[in-house]
């Protein structure tokens, strides 16, 4: 399973150890980073958000959390944006947050998408606004065995409350519960 930038590592595993990799399962995807993608827009909101990072990271009162958290919580409490700022303390410090933020956007595993060979199940929010939807139906479509699934949410980070959450449980359940397939 990959979700958000953990995908293109997800992808690249089941690329070259297709023996080990039965079924993928992915979330708020994308094969190309924000510095890899055509729309020069994207390229300004790497940079936007890399600026803000730096100011911010880990704290609830910050600005940036606020922006941060309306990107990928906008439907989240402030108790789930306090939990999300402290997660952010615990995992990492502001410098090492910035330097994954700049490899996740500079990221392109395009070239190892017809390399999976074992079905793949792709979910996405409507409204993420972390990861442009159709980037999850562009990676979708471009995996051999890929299936699209659309998920009405304006989460990145889906909460357990929305109906979206059970439709994403209920839909890696059956996924998984299905023999595999492969090419």
């Amino acid at each position: 399973m990959g979700v958000s930038q953990g995908a293109p590592i997800a992808i690249a595993h089941a690329a070259r150890y297709p023996e080990r990799v039965s079924k993928l399962v992915l979330y708020g995807a994308y094969a190309k980073g924000r510095n890899k993608r055509s729309e020069g827009h994207e390229r300004e909101t790497a940079q936007t958000l890399l600026s803000i990072m730096r100011q911010g990271w880990g704290d609830e009162r910050s600005p940036y959390m606020r922006a941060f958290s309306s990107l990928y919580l906008p439907g989240g409490t402030r108790e789930q944006v306090g939990w999300f700022a402290e997660l952010q303390r615990i995992a990492t410090s502001p410098e090492n947050a910035a330097k994954l933020r700049v490899a996740c956007d500079d990221i392109d595993v395009t070239d190892l998408l017809d390399k999976v060979k074992c079905p793949a199940l792709v979910l996405h929010a409507r409204n993420d606004g972390v990861v442009p939807f159709d980037q999850g139906r562009q990676l979708a479509a471009s995996l051999p065995l890929g299936r699209f699934m659309a998920l009405d949410s304006d989460n990145h980070i889906l909460l357990d409350h929305e109906p979206a959450w059970m439709q994403f449980v209920t839909n890696i359940n059956n996924f998984l519960k299905t023999p595999a397939e492969s090419s």
